[in-house]
């Protein structure tokens, strides 16, 4: 299906199809019997998460920035405010994903937030919306997986698919990506975007920033912190968005060691 396409459906579905609750039920499998089996990895965007990248950069065993490198793409246009990096589709005719082979998905275990929803969608309300959140099913023509006779309910799906581990990271990304700030007319500054970017995606760029610089002399940050971030990338990307809200936004989740005040 060509992205045009894909994108007037996926806009027809949000208006038209009926909204979900985490009890609803819908009938859906997918799986290696399936006839259309990855189909749907092709000629698609598949956008990625911070902590999308940061799973599948440890899977791969690449730095960040190999990562980002080898397999993302970052679309950037004068109405999007922030980069957001794409998987780099494969140059064939099916522009299928590069992680699909014979089998199936070779990175399942820890395949993007977007992978492991299909055929859920989400929608999340702008800020100050009277909108409540709910979930809708993308019944793509040709996907076979509805014919299924396997039926869970939306909150079975979810932990089935593993969403719970990408919940926190996912909220967190939410509250600074779609800040109040942004929604009242505030354009980053080329140093801000790429701060942005660095600290969440080239977060191997970000561990440096930290230890090898002045960083960490101008900032208390507990030792016990230091440490965790020094070693864990899930801790250091929940440090990465604290720094944010602090550095792009001026809010007080940062404090400047003694000295420096």
């Amino acid at each position: 299906m060509e992205k045009e396409a894909r994108s007037r459906l996926e806009r027809r579905i949000l208006e038209e199809a009926p909204r979900l609750t985490r009890t609803d039920s819908f009938r859906f499998s997918c799986h290696p019997g399936v006839r259309c089996f990855g189909d749907c990895c092709g000629d698609v965007n598949i956008v990625l998460t911070p902590y999308d990248v940061l799973r599948l950069k440890n899977r791969l065993g690449l730095t960040s920035d190999e990562f980002l490198d080898r397999y993302a793409v970052v679309p950037f246009t004068k109405e999007q405010k922030l980069p957001a990096p794409l998987i780099r589709m494969r140059e064939d005719e099916k522009k299928r994903c590069p992680f699909l082979d014979d089998g199936g998905c070779s990175v399942y275990e820890d395949r993007p937030w977007a992978c492991r929803m299909y055929p859920l969608g989400f929608a999340s309300p702008a800020a100050g919306s009277s909108e409540e959140e709910f979930y809708f099913l993308l019944e793509e023509e040709g996907c076979l997986g509805f014919s299924e006779e396997k039926t869970q309910t939306v909150d079975e799906w979810l932990v089935e698919q593993g969403i719970p581990a990408w919940d926190e990271m996912g909220s967190l990304y939410k509250k600074l990506a779609f800040d109040d700030a942004f929604a009242a007319g505030k354009d980053l500054s080329p140093k801000g975007i790429e701060m942005y970017w660095m600290a969440l995606y080239d977060l191997d760029r970000f561990r440096r920033f930290v230890f090898e610089s002045t960083f960490l002399s101008r900032f208390d940050v507990p030792e016990s912190l230091t440490e965790s971030i020094r070693e864990d990338d899930t801790e250091l990307l929940r440090f990465a968005f604290r720094w944010l809200e602090f550095a792009l936004f001026g809010r007080p989740t940062m404090t400047f060691a003694e000295h420096e005040s």
